[in-house]
């Protein structure tokens, strides 16, 4: 078979990740590195052996199929040239900075019959492909995706750096359209919000209350999933999977702890010995982006739909625009003036309660 001919767009953190990996990539060869700046194509150049150029363009009639890298800003543009070539291409999340940019390069990749992978790894810990074999009902997730601060992919906030990863996990577990959409943002340090919170309500029932970081002293990827059928807690940087299944008669809803116990203090022991059954499953660390990639391959040669479909990014982007709109009209007060309103709103001193002021007797 034919090897594709990949390039990687832009030489930064994860575009070097690509061209390392492609090389571990059956059927795959890196034929060529684009990045605007000088400096990171010397890099690149020395790392990979590969040919690099300023302008990604130049590369389009050498290659199959490109990884897009690039800044998430830049991610349209890029993506509609290459697809209109009639290039394969697999874009880091998110998608695009909109959700009629994202969306638009899902409809152009499906008109074209090209495969579009969008880059949500965490599709690929094991931790959640395993948390899938146990076809968990989901009714109730929630999520804290949280890091110390990167000093990089500042062109967008939190919601679209971390978020976005626990929104589109969170699609995956249902196609029903959303219901209702709140948030709160902060920015601290960038331009855009370095803290978020959701709440994001879908017409099948399910809720997913997600948290997001890029200024926590600790780094966390951890996710609770409640369902009918039982209970996981995931951490996606053991990785590590925790589940507990209710028995019959909790599913049920026939169990009676009056009639189990006397002693309701005292049973905690009994109720997860007989009732909520616990099991930590052992998991293989597995390197995500080269299955990401073994699955753009894939995906190419065989025209099935990969993993994480230009579909899928796009409504993991609708998603998170609907949380940054709400962020943006968030008022802080109930009388909020204009600067009291969004992710930049300024702060009213503290009033303290009565039981803070009053002396003691």
């Amino acid at each position: 078979m034919t090897r594709l001919r990949v390039a990687v767009i832009g030489a930064g953190h994860l575009g070097r990740i690509h061209a390392k990996l492609l090389s571990s990539v059956d059927g795959a060869e890196l034929v060529g590195i684009s990045d605007p700046i000088e400096s990171a194509r010397q890099n690149a150049r020395k790392l990979f052996g590969v040919p690099t150029v300023a302008d990604y363009r130049e590369l389009i009639d050498q290659v199959d199929a490109a990884i897009i890298a690039a800044p998430t800003d830049a991610h349209a543009e890029i993506a509609t040239d290459l697809l209109k070539s009639g290039k394969h291409l697999l874009v880091e999340k998110p998608l695009a900075t909109t959700a009629a940019d994202a969306n638009k390069l899902a409809m152009l990749a499906s008109a074209r019959r090209l495969t579009l992978q969008v880059g949500h790894v965490e599709r690929f810990n094991p931790a959640f492909t395993s948390l899938e074999q146990l076809s968990v009902d989901t009714k109730y997730v929630e999520a804290v995706r949280a890091s110390r601060f990167p000093g990089r992919c500042l062109d967008v906030g939190v919601v679209m750096d971390l978020m976005i990863h626990d929104i589109d996990l969170v699609c995956s577990m249902t196609e029903a359209p959303v219901r209702h959409v709140a948030a709160s943002g902060l920015a601290v340090v960038s331009d855009h919000e370095d803290l978020a919170e959701a709440r994001v309500e879908f017409e099948c029932g399910l809720v997913a209350n997600l948290k997001a970081s890029r200024i926590s002293p600790t780094p966390a990827r951890s996710m609770q999933v409640f369902g009918s059928n039982g209970f996981a807690e995931i951490d996606f940087s053991g990785p590590a999977l925790h589940t507990v299944r209710p028995s019959t008669s909790l599913v049920e809803r026939t169990f009676d702890l009056e009639v189990a116990t006397d002693n309701p203090l005292q049973y905690a022991d009994e109720l997860f010995r007989d009732h909520l059954g616990i099991e930590t499953r052992e998991l293989e660390p597995r390197n995500a982006i080269l299955d990401e990639l073994h699955d753009f391959v894939i995906s190419i040669q065989s025209g099935m739909l990969p993993t994480v479909s230009g579909a899928d990014g796009a409504r993991a982007v609708t998603i998170a625009e609907a949380i940054l709109d709400s962020i943006k009209h968030r008022q802080w007060y109930g009388d909020a003036t204009p600067s009291e309103i969004g992710p930049l709103a300024s702060v009213r001193p503290r009033i303290d309660a009565p039981s803070r002021t009053r002396k003691a007797a």
